[in-house]
């Protein structure tokens, strides 16, 4: 299974694979530079490197496990750059559900 992730800043869009993964090109088109990293650390550390926001875009655990990553690197203040989720035909509805319910509940602030 390849990770493959699209951020786009400006009109370069950047996509990152793990080299770990021994990935294929990916079928679909690609636009920009593509930046290959070793580790999944070595990925978010280039995408809050280079990237003016964070949006999650549809996907699985390590989309998930980005936009986490992200939010608490922003309550740490390690960055302060935007975070969102695009949510389309409400995908990301039930996790908004289960976000505002923490923090119902105190466990998030």
């Amino acid at each position: 299974m390849c990770v493959n992730s699209c951020s786009c800043a400006w009109q370069t869009c950047l996509r990152y694979s793990s080299l770990s993964l021994h990935c294929e090109k990916p079928s679909w088109k690609t636009w920009g530079k593509e930046i290959k990293v070793v580790t999944m650390h070595e990925r978010l550390l280039k995408m809050m490197e280079l990237l003016d926001a964070f949006i999650a875009l549809l996907g699985g655990f390590c989309i998930l496990k980005e936009l986490f990553q992200m939010i608490s690197w922003a309550q740490l203040n390690i960055h302060e750059k935007p975070i969102g989720v695009l949510n389309i035909n409400g995908f990301f509805n039930g996790l908004l559900s289960f976000i505002d319910h923490a923090v119902e509940q105190k466990f998030i602030t």
